[in-house]
């Protein structure tokens, strides 16, 4: 059986992403989470890989740093794919 997929090292890229985007946009993480209406702990647990994430919350999490999930998940898939050895798109 395969691991988790918050335990795979593609996560560890997703959590990294999703730590630079908040810091590139110039958030706290009381900011971000007042942006999602959502408590701090929210955030942290997120960034910590302790919460799973799903597309529309990776909506919401781009759309509070004003970025577009597709400019996301592109950095997210060369990076991965760069990891792997294989040419980025």
């Amino acid at each position: 059986m395969s691991a988790k997929s918050i335990y795979k090292p593609e996560y560890k890229v997703l959590r990294r992403l999703l730590f630079e985007m908040r810091e590139s946009a110039g958030l706290k993480q009381k900011e971000m989470a007042s942006r999602l209406q959502r408590p701090q702990s929210y955030v942290s647990s997120v960034e910590r890989g302790r919460r799973r994430m799903d597309l529309l919350q990776l909506r919401e999490y781009c759309l509070a740093c004003e970025q577009e999930v597709v400019d996301f998940v592109r950095r997210f898939e060369d990076e991965i794919t760069a990891g792997c050895g294989q040419p980025p798109h």
